[in-house]
């Protein structure tokens, strides 16, 4: 008996091409025939016509197996639907129609047509003269805003770079710190565990101490007793104690004592601050738990509290600087919370403001009256008295700072020179179209209308800067982007400072790196647009060979 040989007849492959669609330029249609595997056949298709389809699909039935079908058809990377096209085109980010708005999380438009982009106000109603409902109120808040003036004065905006360093951390920056009372000293945290300590008025004097922390450094803190120590807590799990002279750290505090047993049991510490009066320093985990650090003994005082959802991280601490009995908590259970320092229990707290999404940071205003909150919602919450009715918050401001898993979170923080309480300062997630050019700006918004006051930016800047710290007595804006620490002053300032002595930006890093814009390249290692600004050059060497 013969032996049975396998079929090796197939069916044949059929392409169709989307006719509806607009017809792509040249060069989509030099790069379908590079990586496309079926272009020749394509175009033997659609040459001979319907009739050859026909006979193929008569000549499948016979055999008894169907033609397969391959659409080439455009559909949109996010939803999978042709039509229409969603990405970046140029500088600029298309949305997906068929999605909410990535700015204002509300379905009906794109991006480009929200109208909380065109206008930071829209939708807000301003803040309204209030006055004290009853005596009991009007001398507590008196006593807690001494110094607050119903007259809005000018405000100063640092909108010029002065100086920088750039690719000053190996990894990004974290955090950002100004000297207590030595008005030119910045220390800053990176993703690594660095700690950086710099004069900016001698931009040459940098020292970066890299043995303090084995990972990222989440926030820093000086010792209101000692300026010359700084206190930082880590993703490692540890609160160390570092003197800035000789860089000698101490261990105050380590929550993982044992070592590494899998992520499930690993401690990481990122909300912290110290409670001058009682001199506790006060750090939060992620796994919901506060711990209280006597600063005079540098040992841990007590047990762990509970005081948010156990499970999730508590990413922000703040006492109130008038009342520091008064702790502000925030974390991932979407709540920002209030508690008394003097009785401090699980579930305890003297009032929760809840949220749509994450809480990104929760500080009191310098008063200590007002609480502004950033939340991953984009939106930005104010509540105008710790007083009154915390149910819900005076002011939504809709603001872009949706940020990926490659950022470090942004921040709304207040102006501490601000005798209105009207000004904070936050950094812009979605990138403007300024000349060509794909640019994260600065934004200083005004929180009792929510109108953008000003935006900065600076176009060799093209990276994120999510980090930024206004100086507490000088018109100084520390941003970290990326690497790099910038320093921005008022134009007028600069000019004068730069008649005394030039402005200076340092390069760290090897010197065959260093190129000749003023403010370098910081795409390597790059966290942070590293693939747009690649293609960015690739375009622009294709474009002068031609």
């Amino acid at each position: 008996m013969a032996p049975q040989t396998r079929r090796m007849a197939f069916p044949r492959v059929v392409i169709e091409r989307d006719t509806d669609t607009e017809q792509s330029s040249s060069e989509d249609e030099e790069e379908d025939r590079e990586e496309g595997p079926f272009s020749e056949s394509e175009e033997e298709v659609t040459e001979n016509g319907c009739e050859e389809k026909i006979e193929e699909d008569l000549d499948a039935k016979r055999k008894g197996k169907a033609p397969i079908t391959i659409s080439l058809k455009k559909v949109c990377k996010v939803c999978k639907k042709p039509g229409h096209e969603a990405g970046f085109k140029g500088a600029t980010y298309i949305d997906c129609p068929m999605k909410p708005c990535f700015l204002c999380k509300m379905p009906g438009h794109t991006t480009m047509s929200c109208p909380h982009r065109v206008a930071t106000e829209y939708g807000v109603t301003p803040a309204s003269h209030r006055n004290a409902g009853n005596p009991v109120e009007y001398v507590f808040e008196r006593q807690l805003r001494p110094n607050m003036t119903y007259m809005k004065p000018a405000h100063v905006i640092p909108d010029q770079v002065n100086c920088a360093v750039i690719r000053y951390h190996s990894r990004r920056v974290t955090c950002l710190e100004f000297h207590p009372t030595n008005n030119h000293i910045l220390l800053s945290g990176d993703k690594k565990g660095q700690v950086g300590v710099w004069d900016f008025y001698k931009v040459s004097e940098k020292i970066v101490y890299g043995n303090i922390h084995s990972c990222i450094v989440n926030n820093i803190r000086f010792n209101p007793t000692n300026d010359g120590t700084v206190y930082a807590a880590s993703s490692d799990g540890t609160v160390s104690c570092t003197d800035l002279e000789t860089g000698l750290a101490l261990s105050l505090m380590n929550v993982n004592p044992n070592g590494w047993h899998g992520p499930r049991t690993w401690r990481m510490l990122y909300g912290m601050d110290i409670n001058p009066e009682k001199g506790v320093v006060l750090v939060a985990d992620n796994f919901g738990f506060l711990y209280l650090v006597d600063a005079r003994t540098n040992s841990r005082s007590g047990e762990a509290i509970l005081i948010h959802r156990k499970g999730s991280k508590v990413v922000g601490l703040h006492c109130n600087p008038i009342q520091p009995e008064l702790l502000l908590s925030c974390g991932n259970d979407h709540f920002a919370r209030i508690w008394d320092i003097r009785r401090l229990e699980a579930g305890s707290s003297l009032c929760d403001l809840p949220h749509k999404r994450v809480v990104n940071s929760a500080y009191f205003s310098p008063s200590g009256s007002k609480i502004l909150t950033t939340s991953q919602d984009n939106r930005l919450r104010i509540w105008d008295s710790i007083f009154g009715n915390l149910d819900s918050p005076s002011r939504e401001i809709v603001h872009s700072h949706d940020f990926n898993r490659h950022l470090t979170p942004f921040r709304a923080e207040w102006d501490p020179k601000d005798p209105s309480e009207s000004l904070a300062v936050i950094g812009r997630y979605i990138s403007e179209n300024y000349n060509g050019a794909a640019l994260h700006p600065i934004d200083f918004i005004d929180i009792t209308t929510g109108q953008l006051v000003a935006e900065v930016m600076d176009p060799n800047i093209t990276t994120i800067s999510p980090v930024n710290k206004l100086h507490p007595r000088d018109d100084v804006l520390a941003s970290g982007s990326s690497r790099s620490i910038f320093i921005w002053r008022p134009k007028e300032k600069s000019e004068l400072v730069e008649q005394k002595e030039e402005m200076k930006i340092i390069v760290c890093g090897k010197a065959d790196k260093k190129q000749k814009h003023k403010f370098g390249d910081e795409s390597e290692d790059s966290d942070d647009d590293t693939s747009k600004l690649k293609r960015k050059n690739v375009r622009s060497k294709k474009s002068r060979k031609s």
